[in-house]
């Protein structure tokens, strides 16, 4: 892989991190706080083997639930991002290698 190509896959690979970034900052807030708390309710009122009290450890084990929920919606939002960011690069790469013609210099010495 030349030096080209991959300063091009890098350069993809952060703006689709930003942008993966950024649209978790739009999108997926709420929906990371949402999933977050129902997920960790649900999983203590199964342990806990019916409904909750809202005790002190229920609110603070809530609140890391929502914290984890949030910061795994962010970890995929960015890592998706840099995905489709290296794909968009690679893309863009090869149709533009596409319209170039070799130098007639790198053609002389594969003939040789």
């Amino acid at each position: 892989m030349t030096e080209d190509r991959k300063k091009t896959m890098r350069v993809g690979t952060k703006i689709g991190a930003a942008l993966g970034a950024i649209a978790f900052l739009v999108f997926g807030i709420v929906p990371g706080f949402y999933f977050g708390s129902y997920g960790t309710v649900v999983l203590l009122s199964h342990l806990a083997g019916g409904p909750l009290e809202a005790t002190t450890i229920v609110r603070m084990l809530t609140v890391v639930g929502i914290l984890l929920g949030i910061f795994c919606v962010g970890a995929v939002s960015i890592v998706l991002g840099s995905v489709f960011g290296t794909a968009l690069a690679y893309v863009v790469d090869v149709a533009s290698s596409l319209g170039k013609a070799k130098p007639e210099a790198e053609e002389a010495k594969v003939k040789s």
